[in-house]
């Protein structure tokens, strides 16, 4: 599915009668009300009202759960906690998806389909087969009609993500149709296995010289967008550590390998497991196996590049490095960015992990406060760097359990020394060197006769100074309401010696013995007074 087909199929959904999203807006406000919605929200009320009101919501709520920079930390546990397991679809139908897939039998390509299913998601359900070649195998099939039920509560979302974001106050701080649009970006690949396929087979190129690294194999002659066959892998849950030492595994080796591929997989792959948890690593036959490709994180090389300036920055407490960063990362949101505040809370938080060794370091966590100092300085980051911060804090979680020796981040920092001296190329370092040394050269040579200008320039009092002051938004704001506020006094003042003045006249027409262009100029003056009255108030009440 290409995503013009994807916006087409939304469009279909949205331009359909109403009668269908009325249907739908019914039983999400029946699920609130059974909820007792207006009572209040705890973390574990809202995993229910998640639970009940379906795929959409759950995968809604799983974005949340990694988002810790914008939610609270208790509801972002609870979230994490959303079911895997739904109620499974009867065997006949699970069949009747593969065959109309198909176009002919599934006996034609199977010679049996366990009827148990071995795990049953909201999007999709597995089940174990064999190949009439014996080959083992388990097959992946989409519910039905999932994509129509998600198409359509993502209208709705959509047209109350606008109010949400205006009545809930924090429309700068959360966006909620950023959450939607990212939700939505997510289910749409995870509804399409033949993108599962391709994050598949482009994860095993990359990893193909790495022997301990392995992916299940993709029968592709028989996978659809709604179908996907892939190989059986029957391992050891890397969790199961009784298991794999009883199998005769090195569990420090195997929390350094797979520390070693993950960092791989970031610095120089750029495409990475967003959802690196025990259940989705297995080892078998002495081989680190990744499943379930359909979540995976991408990078940029300019965001790989920056991601390894932070890394530095972090080592040599480097803020101005950092704050670079993140204003070379984000995109800005309409606000001007206020540096004094951007630069006192990256000095806050490396007061925190600037004193720790590179090697203490929880980078995940690290990741997490660059992300929530970015929403709070209302700067968007890119989608690939919230997935990386939370599947780095699932990784090193994963890392820790089975081999709290194996230190990820000093795993990282060596893979990036070691990437330095291996990609050093002394030619290119002479030839940009050298260019850098004559720029260089020419600027200090003109140094002499630019002082002497700026000395002629100012002797003859034409220097002009262009000054900007970080941070000085709020006093210059002040500042200005001040200068306003004299500026209506001095107007005041002049109104009334003017309208006294006038009053001393036989000027005509009168208004109460009084000349009318007196009294208009007294009103006038009576009306700015109290308007400076009230502001002036209202400005000690706020204090």
């Amino acid at each position: 599915m290409n995503s013009s087909d994807s916006v087409e199929k939304t469009n279909e959904i949205e331009n359909t009668p109403t009668d269908n999203n009325g249907r739908r807006l019914k039983k999400i406000i029946s699920i609130l009300v059974k909820h007792d919605i207006t009572k209040g929200l705890t973390p574990e009320k809202l995993r229910l009202i998640i639970e009940d009101l379906g795929p959409t919501f759950i995968k809604i709520g799983q974005i949340m759960s990694m988002r810790r920079d914008i939610f609270p930390n208790d509801y972002c546990l609870e979230l994490e906690k959303l079911r895997s397991q739904v109620t499974p679809m009867p065997y006949n139908e699970f069949v009747g998806i593969i065959e109309d897939e198909y176009s002919f039998p599934a006996t034609d390509v199977f010679k049996a389909i366990t009827h148990k299913p071995l795990g049953s998601a909201s999007i999709a359900q597995v089940h174990a087969a064999e190949l009439l070649d014996g080959s083992k195998v388990v097959i992946k099939v989409q519910r039905p009609g999932i994509y129509q039920v998600m198409a359509q509560d993502v209208v709705l979302l959509n047209r109350a993500t606008g109010i949400l974001n205006i009545a809930s106050g924090i429309g700068d701080v959360v966006d909620f149709k950023m959450i939607v649009d990212e939700m939505w970006s997510t289910a749409q690949q995870e509804m399409d296995f033949l993108y599962e396929a391709k994050n598949a087979q482009l994860f095993n190129e990359l990893n193909t010289e790495i022997k301990y690294i392995g992916c299940p194999k993709i029968y592709n002659q028989y996978t659809t967008s709604k179908v996907l066959v892939m190989e059986n892998i029957m391992g050891i849950e890397i969790d199961e550590k009784i298991m794999l030492l009883e199998a005769g595994y090195d569990l420090e080796e195997i929390g350094t390998k797979l520390a070693e591929n993950y960092v791989k997989q970031i610095i120089d792959d750029g495409f990475f497991h967003a959802d690196p948890h025990p259940g989705n690593i297995f080892i078998r036959d002495g081989q680190i196996v990744w499943i379930d490709l359909g979540m995976m994180g991408k990078l940029s090389k300019r965001e790989m590049g920056l991601l390894r300036r932070s890394v530095k920055a972090v080592a040599t407490r480097d803020v101005e490095g950092i704050e670079g960063a993140i204003l070379s990362l984000g995109v800005h949101k309409g606000r001007r960015i206020n540096h004094s505040l951007l630069y006192e809370a990256i000095d806050r938080i490396l007061d925190v992990y600037g004193t720790e060794e590179l090697s203490n370091i929880n980078m995940g966590r690290f990741l997490e406060e660059i992300l929530k100092i970015a929403t709070e300085n209302h700067i968007g980051m890119p989608r690939g760097i919230s997935m990386l911060s939370r599947g780095m804090i699932t990784i090193e979680g994963v890392i820790a359990d089975i081999s709290p020796e194996a230190n990820f981040v000093r795993i990282m920092a060596n893979h990036m020394s070691g990437q330095q001296v291996e990609n050093f190329d002394l030619k290119t370092f002479v030839e940009t060197n050298t260019r850098k040394m004559l720029i260089s050269g020419e600027k200090a040579i003109s140094v002499p006769g630019q002082i002497s200008d700026f000395l002629s320039l100012a002797n003859k009092g034409q220097i002009k100074l262009n000054l900007e002051v970080m941070g000085s938004e709020e006093p210059l704001a002040e500042i200005d309401q001040m200068v306003n506020k004299i500026i209506i006094c001095i107007i005041n003042a002049a109104l009334l010696i003017g309208s006294s003045f006038i009053a001393t006249t036989d000027m005509t027409p009168k208004f109460m013995g009084i000349p009318a262009l007196g009294a208009l100029g007294y009103f006038t003056a009576i009306i700015l007074s109290l308007a400076l009255m009230i502001s002036i108030h209202r400005k000690k009440r706020k204090r």
